[in-house]
């Protein structure tokens, strides 16, 4: 396992999952499932903040936009001007959902954006 070193700007996918999501306050407010990546430009689209569920159970993924997440090397985690009951507010989709659609759906992407906009985030493509 490669040593964390929090001074790179590049890290691997894989290394992403798991990242801990903090709001302002400095509380926990989920972590980073997975990453949506446009496939032509390679630019990461969002990032799938997962909380609740259980055993995998009822599970929802909020898509960040990626503008959304600051990186913090001080908490090891990405933090997120919004709450935890904005996050819980905010689209949510199961596994099958994102999978059917994959991002590419406009209504989807507007939906994200008409909510995440309020947080400065803006459309990208």
């Amino acid at each position: 396992m490669p040593i964390e070193t929090p001074h790179h700007h590049i890290i691997t996918a894989r290394r992403v999952d798991g990242t801990p999501v903090f709001n302002a306050a400095g509380e926990k407010i989920g972590h980073v499932d997975d990453l949506s990546i446009d496939k032509v430009t390679g630019q990461v689209r969002y990032a799938l903040i997962s909380f609740g569920g259980f055993l995998g159970i009822g599970e929802k993924f909020h898509p960040l936009p990626w503008s959304v997440l600051d990186y913090d090397t001080q908490k090891s985690g990405y933090v997120v001007p919004l709450d935890k009951a904005a996050l819980e507010a905010a689209p949510a989709y199961t596994r099958d959902e994102l999978d059917q659609f994959g991002g590419e759906d406009r209504a989807y992407r507007d939906q994200l954006f008409g909510y995440y906009g309020a947080y400065g985030a803006a459309p990208y493509f």
